[in-house]
């Protein structure tokens, strides 16, 4: 059976996709955004996290690690994390089967069905691990369940053409409608993003647009023409979520012992409201702040 590495199970998720869902989180990643929330999805490898906050000082770390806890020498074993009882240590990611994920899903079965909802499979970049995103997905639809993808949509077309007969909904990052800016902020083309968007579209998939706001990048009017140009592409668009930045993601990558490429505050919420309304004003389907 297929296997991936697997950097989180999110139960009990209300925000990605319809209903009460598990999200399933993978590594690995081709996009470098600026903003990137899940900084510890980036590296398809397990990876240390520490917290020095939460650290107690008990000296169990340093008894069990190979390299003296040098980061520099860090291999990523986990044996520092496994003794670590106050979480200052945490090693993100972990191989699983995707029976071993399935049968986490499939537990909280009574919920899905109480409430329209399912297994979303999400990064990362889930099609960074083709495969494996596939046997979930199928896994799932074997089952009865509904499934949702979350993807960047950066992907060759034929990956993404296999995996959407299983897959109900796909939530689609659009993250930048300007070419020059995508690729500055993120590393990677917008051409190759929209044209799988509108394959996906002509093929039936029901898709729902997910559009950061960041300050100072795309928190702008022309952002919200070009989401209503490309929206206005779309046959199957069931809506567009706005995700305003957080800065959660700042904290995390300097736990990986890196600096952020992007620091802000989220912005205010009467600003969101306002590029909310401006955008649902051009558009034909329900523009929603998640």
């Amino acid at each position: 059976m297929a296997s991936g590495i697997v950097f989180d199970i999110k139960k009990f998720a209300t925000n990605d996709g319809p209903g009460i869902r598990t999200a399933v989180f993978l590594k690995g990643c081709p996009l470098r955004c600026w903003w990137c929330h899940n900084p510890e999805s980036q590296e398809s490898s397990p990876q240390l996290m520490t917290d020095p906050d939460k650290c107690i000082s008990c000296g169990s770390c340093l008894k069990v690690c190979p390299n003296d806890l040098s980061r520099s020498k860090c291999i990523s074993c986990g044996s520092c994390s496994e003794v670590c009882y106050a979480q200052a240590r945490i090693l993100c990611g972990r191989k699983m089967s995707a029976g071993e994920v399935l049968a986490e899903v499939l537990a909280d079965r009574d919920f899905y069905e109480n409430s329209g909802g399912g297994i979303t499979v999400s990064g990362g970049e889930p099609l960074y691990q083709a495969e494996f995103t596939f046997a979930l997905l199928q896994g799932a639809k074997s089952a009865g369940l509904h499934t949702c993808l979350d993807s960047s949509g950066y992907a060759p077309e034929a990956v993404l053409q296999k995996i959407l007969p299983v897959t109900d909904i796909l939530l689609y990052d659009l993250k930048h409608t300007n070419e020059a800016e995508h690729l500055k902020y993120t590393g990677v083309p917008l051409e190759g993003i929209l044209r799988n968007l509108y394959m996906a579209d002509d093929s039936g998939a029901k898709s729902i647009l997910r559009c950061p706001l960041i300050p100072e990048i795309n928190f702008t009017r022309d952002h919200a023409l070009g989401i209503a140009k490309v929206a206005g592409r779309l046959k199957n668009l069931l809506k567009i979520d706005l995700m305003p930045y957080h800065p959660l993601g700042e904290a995390k990558i300097r736990q990986l012992d890196r600096l952020p490429a992007y620091s802000s505050t989220s912005p205010p919420p009467e600003k969101v409201e306002e590029f909310r309304k401006f955008l649902a004003e051009k558009v034909n389907v329900p523009v929603t702040v998640n």
